[in-house]
């Protein structure tokens, strides 16, 4: 396995790096053999410095979870919980307040970004460790130099741009030291943006091999032009003049006109059909994403090893709570194939399906392409008297069965072509039959906590006060699904035991087009942009003019689920105030306050400061 370079304690004292040494493999190494000269020596073992800057990124933010469901390395909660598209699941708010609930009106938890505040200046120290170590590497050529240390510039871009997205100003650090400084000062996010994040996606940009689809953590060409195109579009909301939107335009159109030409310069591709997006098979080569994380087991090319370890639990954290009926049992070859496992969390709330629902009356194709919303018995079960009762079934179900493999759980839509039919009857149908308006309340716009039953013969009251047991199951986000997710001592690993998830894809830079050219151009162009994205799907093309809420709307309906929502609504001006929180997802909106549109920083790190470090915390923690 490969060793790698760690910086110590840089997350507390926040040191760049003092060229510690030691593998974050499951082999000890022992140092002594090792000097920063020695690994400069050749382009091979540069690799070594280069390799370590690539960890934080795997460990804390795109790569693998913790082993129990929301935890300390969930970087989805970070970016998708906490905005207008996610409830916790079923909408029970006493669990994980400070990932999905604002901490739910108490006091706020300012430890849970521990490993996202260590992890972001972990990357940043090796970042400019490996930045200043390629000036002394022999390269053959210095544009051989300029592309493998364009690598570095490139994740030190996105350490930053996450950081100040989450943390708003911190402390920047553009070169290694060994100095401990017990009084850093802050730096606001736009000199961050316009001193390291923009001219380190430029450099990249510019350097970054134009790569090929097989490529997957390595960044190439089309994902530091898409990146930029991001960065400057979210510098939007530090700048009323909104000076950096023709940049954003000029970056994304670059992607989009590449794409549109059929890749030749960047290889950037953006598929015929949504269907082909998401399909497994275009998983670990998939052509539309700009970037990708690959999840392995074992050493990787950059030499982190996650030895036994569960990987990837993208999918996990979408499904709903299948096992609540008894068709479907918690069994270890399931949790390997494409359904997941039992720890669900995110719940679409009402405004996200709403999204899903056209001018017509009729769903948007995308909705069915990226919810589960049917699954399959994986056990005979057979109906008894208190399952009939407590899910309002007519007595005739008693005594029916559910063979494995036929249809055990189906949530209907009020847009669905049978709905009418299948509401009416569902009550009778042998497999359990969840209706929206069950589930969901349109007029508050909040998921039902509370049901009442409508068959007075099954003992259970009538009058709305019975807690509702149909909202364990909604339709669940599929984006993630894979049957190659590996389980630690799983008898069956599937395909090599690779996925990918998709960080950036060019889809998403059709709509930084559109909001760009909404800043430059009053939106003369944006709806093409939109369009061209529904049109792929098979959804009716926009009837009436764009806004900023029409593009939020459109990248909600596209890219749910894809680590962009908090960031979204930070840029376009919905965290503010709870105005908007208080219309699409009025429960979150009861707990906001403006300063949650930023993170504590972590107890942790503030504690080692000097006078006790209350000066660098964000105000209201």
């Amino acid at each position: 396995m490969k060793n790698i370079i760690r910086n110590i304690s840089l997350a507390t004292l926040l040191v760049a790096t003092s060229g510690n040494f030691q593998s974050c493999s499951l082999e000890e190494v022992n140092p002594g053999g090792f000097t920063m000269d020695a690994l400069t020596e050749t382009e091979e073992s540069y690799q070594k410095i280069l390799n370590n800057s690539y960890f934080a990124m795997q460990r804390y933010f795109y790569g693998a979870s913790g082993p129990s469901g929301v935890s300390s390395n969930n970087w989805m909660a970070m970016t998708e919980a906490t905005s207008d598209l996610w409830t916790y699941q079923g909408n029970r708010s006493n669990s994980f307040r400070e990932w999905f609930w604002f901490y739910a009106g108490s006091s706020p938890n300012t430890t849970y970004t521990q490993n996202f505040w260590g992890g972001t200046y972990d990357g940043i120290g090796s970042c400019n460790l490996a930045i200043q170590q390629a000036a002394k590497v022999p390269f053959k050529t210095e544009a051989a130099r300029n592309e493998k240390v364009a690598e570095a510039h490139f994740l030190r871009a996105v350490y930053y741009f996450n950081a100040v997205e989450q943390f708003g100003g911190i402390t920047m650090l553009s070169e290694p030291t060994t100095d401990i400084n017990y009084r850093p000062e802050r730096t606001s996010p736009m000199e961050i943006y316009e001193s390291i994040i923009l001219p380190d996606l430029e450099f990249a940009a510019q350097w970054l091999p134009i790569g090929n689809h097989s490529t997957t953590t390595t960044p190439t060409r089309k994902a530091a032009i898409g990146f930029l195109a991001k960065a400057y579009l979210q510098t939007v909301q530090y700048d009323a003049s909104k000076k950096y939107a023709e940049k954003a335009l000029q970056y994304a159109k670059m992607i989009v006109d590449d794409a549109e030409a059929g890749g030749g310069k960047y290889n950037a591709v953006l598929y015929d059909t949504f269907d082909e997006v998401f399909a497994e098979s275009n998983n670990y080569q998939n052509k539309e994403a700009l970037w990708k994380h690959r999840w392995y087991a074992g050493s990787d090319v950059h030499g982190s090893s996650s030895g036994n370890y569960r990987l990837n639990r993208n999918d996990e954290y979408f499904l709903c709570k299948v096992f609540n009926f008894g068709a479907m049992v918690d069994k270890q070859a399931f949790r390997i194939a494409w359904e997941g496992g039992p720890s669900g969390q995110f719940m679409p709330t009402q405004h996200l399906l709403s999204l899903f629902v056209q001018e017509d009356g009729s769903l948007d194709p995308r909705f069915h392409k990226s919810f589960t919303t049917e699954w399959r018995a994986n056990n005979n079960y057979t109906w008894d008297e208190a399952t009939v009762k407590k899910f309002d079934r007519e007595e005739s179900v008693l005594g029916k069965s559910i063979s494995e493999g036929q249809l055990a759980i189906k949530f209907i839509m009020p847009q669905d072509p049978n709905y009418a039919t299948e509401s009416a009857e569902k009550a009778t149908q042998d497999y359990l039959v969840v209706d929206y308006k069950d589930v969901y309340n349109d007029a508050s716009k909040e998921v039902n906590m509370t049901y009442a039953y409508k068959n007075p013969s099954n003992g259970y009251t009538p009058d709305g006060t019975s807690e509702n047991l149909f909202n364990y199951f909604y339709p669940s986000l599929s984006k993630h699904n894979s049957s190659n997710y590996y389980v630690a001592n799983a008898s069956k690993m599937r395909n090599g035991n690779l996925n990918a998830t998709f960080i950036m894809r060019t889809a998403e830079v059709y709509l930084i087009a559109a909001e760009a050219d909404l800043y430059v151009n009053g939106g003369a162009n944006a709806a093409q942009y939109i369009n061209k994205l529904r049109t792929r799907a098979g959804a009716l093309p926009l009837s009436k003019g764009v806004d900023v809420r029409t593009i939020l709307d459109e990248r909600g309906r596209e890219l749910c689920g894809e680590y962009n929502r908090f960031y979204d609504l930070k840029r376009t001006g919905m965290l503010k105030d709870n105005s908007y929180l208080k219309a699409t997802h009025p429960e979150l909106g009861d707990y906001f306050q403006p300063n949650y549109a930023v993170r504590p920083i972590p107890t942790s790190f503030i504690q080692t400061l000097e006078g006790g470090g209350s000066y660098y915390q964000n105000p209201g923690y």
